[in-house]
């Protein structure tokens, strides 16, 4: 499987992923990616499966739908990831990660009529699945199947997503070069306006940015983390140039900062064609981007003076938006419904952004928002990164039998 785990975070600006506990102790169930604890000893009440080089268990004798609970116990010299599918049709609805050799865990879902069989994936790529059995009658709550996904079906989602980050950074530049001019002919007033529509060029980006390497710190970072915060003379990028263009700093002393601002972008035209985007990444950043936003923009946390961040937030919807273009297919084909939801909570985010308007255009800071129209921003938000916190999981590289 492609490696989901990311490199350095910059500094001061990402979240982190959204931690699974160890593989050890948790069971993935796919039915909303909702996580089950489960025992790495196995339970002394459910049935053991044993699986190997040479077989992926026997046929179970459970033939009534409704929770299941299975012991899978690893004898192979490989670790194994294993999973329970429709042998018809590869449907999976359950999944045990990273089994490793002599271990025994419990794999827990719930089911409804059907057949179902085992899949053990080893790490060494022998595939194997069990002989199938039949459930009858029908249970609350079980949990629908997903259609498997191999590892090259993102190749072509990262191809157009590198092609949206080609096709747009020639507009950073063009914009980053004007907010230079205005600072270099000293109109400090018109690089205020500037500084944002540059900003918000780079802030729809926000899938690529682990590819971005260094010129994501040099572009973007925040002050947080520095020896000396606000101070600390290594401090370059967007929010250094806003952070002087909103506490009175001359345009000499900005100067420097956007020749260097131009110079970073000019350095990431040239760098990005080399750089590798991981495919996983990108249904990851599909829930990251406004994860992030929910954290640093909606509190006002990366307000450096502006009071602009809900035309970040807004941006970085948009830069959703650009990523779920690029994995639709892929997600319509395994839950037909979210996608349509997930465009509903993204268009009320929207509206009740450009509702947050100032009167003269310009942008409220959040803290300044009514209380009852910032909690009703707040709550839609969450709600959106409810339905886009499934896609990670949905798209997950999964080997069919």
């Amino acid at each position: 499987m492609w490696n989901r785990t990311l490199s350095r975070l910059p500094r001061g600006r990402r979240l982190p992923l959204r931690t699974v506990a160890a593989a050890a102790v948790v069971l993935l169930l796919l039915g909303g990616g909702a996580v089950a604890a489960e025992s790495s000893s196995g339970s002394s009440a459910a049935p053991v499966v044993t699986i190997g080089e040479h077989g992926c268990g026997a046929v179970l004798p459970r033939p009534v739908a409704g929770h299941q609970l299975i012991d899978i116990d690893d004898t192979a010299r490989d670790p194994a990831q294993v999973y329970l599918i429709d042998p018809r049709g590869g449907a999976v609805y359950a999944e045990l990660t990273d089994l490793l050799p002599g271990a025994t865990r419990s794999l827990s879902t719930t089911i409804g009529a059907g057949s179902y069989a085992l899949r053990c994936v080893f790490s060494n790529g022998v595939v194997l699945t069990s002989g199938s059995w039949t459930v009858t009658g029908s249970a609350a709550g079980a949990v629908p199947g997903i259609q498997p996904m191999p590892d090259l079906a993102l190749g072509a989602p990262v191809a157009a997503y590198r092609a949206y980050v080609g096709r747009s950074l020639p507009g950073l530049l063009a914009d980053s070069r004007t907010l230079d001019a205005d600072v270099a002919a000293g109109d400090l007033a018109r690089a205020r306006t500037d500084w944002l529509t540059a900003h918000l060029d780079y802030e729809r980006l926000g899938a690529a940015y682990n590819s971005f390497g260094d010129f994501d710190d040099e572009i973007n970072g925040m002050a947080s983390g520095l020896p000396l915060g606000t101070a600390d003379p290594s401090w370059t990028g967007f929010f250094r140039i806003e952070f002087g263009l909103w506490h009175g700093q001359s345009a000499g002393e900005l100067l420097p900062l956007t020749k260097g601002l131009v110079s970073a972008v000019q350095g990431l035209i040239a760098d990005f064609p080399s750089e590798e985007v991981d495919p996983g990444d990108v249904p990851l950043r599909s829930h990251e981007i406004l994860e992030n936003a929910l954290q640093f923009q909606l509190t006002g946390i990366a307000d450096y003076g502006s009071g602009t961040t809900l035309a970040t937030l807004y941006a970085n919807t948009q830069g959703t938006q650009a990523v779920l273009a690029t994995i639709t297919g892929l997600i319509t084909a395994r839950d037909p419904q979210l996608l349509a939801s997930i465009d509903r909570g993204i268009a009320t985010v929207q509206g009740e952004l450009l509702a947050d308007h100032a009167d003269d255009g310009g942008w409220v800071p959040p803290s300044a928002l009514p209380r009852a129209q910032r909690q009703r921003l707040d709550g839609d938000l969450g709600a959106l990164l409810e339905n886009l916190s499934s896609i990670p999981d949905l798209l997950t590289g999964r080997t069919s039998a």
